[in-house]
């Protein structure tokens, strides 16, 4: 259970405030059309405010991840069933390297940046979501399949592309929203050409305060007050 100070933390913001660095909240992700959550991962804020929210998401985090219903993980099973297999979640700490995430509010996607061992850095990556919609306690989003990976050398690629189809076919995403999804990775895809905000921050030489502690995964991590219905 978190303690009480983390507690404090976390009820710090809320929709009509900002949040401060260093203060540790939550970022959630629903499962695709339905209302309960099967991601949530503790983070660290960088910064926040009307043009931005940035976090730390430290190595060693206990997050919540979803897994099929034997245990196994998700990316295992063959793509045709992968989302009609039965699922469940499970408790389980990021491995390797500590994850950055940048959002623009109402945008409907996040910018997040990787890194390998010794600062060595990897690439951005844009994950298609809707928009994050703030809490008291953090930021709720609805994963949509499809992403974009931009390299140091400002090149990019689509990715998973084959699962943003499949989601199609498995009824999880509907005509209206797969052509909203599209337009938001063209649109980003624009700002990664004319290298805009976040790309243009520098951001890839960010580093954590050393003083900052690894966020506790509260017990309450699955409430639900904010709603990102479609």
């Amino acid at each position: 259970m978190a303690d009480d100070g983390a507690v404090r933390r976390m009820e710090a913001g809320g929709s009509s405030g900002h949040w401060a660095p260093g203060d540790q909240i939550l970022w959630r992700y629903r499962e695709n059309g339905k209302a309960h959550f099967h991601i949530a991962r503790p983070v660290t804020v960088v910064r926040d405010d009307d043009e931005l929210l940035a976090v730390w998401m430290a190595p060693g985090t206990e997050c919540v991840k979803p897994v099929l219903a034997d245990g196994r993980p998700v990316h295992t099973e063959p793509l045709e069933s992968r989302y009609t297999t039965p699922r469940t979640i499970r408790l389980d700490r990021w491995a390797g390297t500590g994850v950055l995430k940048l959002a623009r509010p109402g945008e409907p996607w996040s910018v997040w940046l990787f890194w390998d061992p010794g600062w060595e850095f990897k690439n951005w990556y844009v994950n298609l979501e809707k928009p994050l919609v703030r809490w008291d306690g953090g930021v709720d989003s609805e994963d949509h399949f499809l992403d974009i990976c931009v390299y140091p050398d400002h090149s990019w690629d689509w990715r998973d592309e084959d699962e943003f189809a499949q989601a199609q076919r498995d009824g999880l995403m509907g005509a209206p929203l797969a052509e909203r999804v599209r337009e938001a990775g063209r649109s980003a895809v624009e700002v990664i050409r004319a290298w805009g905000a976040p790309f243009s921050g520098d951001w890839q030489h960010w580093r954590p305060d050393p003083a900052w502690s690894v966020p506790p995964l509260p017990e309450d991590w699955d409430r639900t007050p904010a709603d990102v219905t479609s």
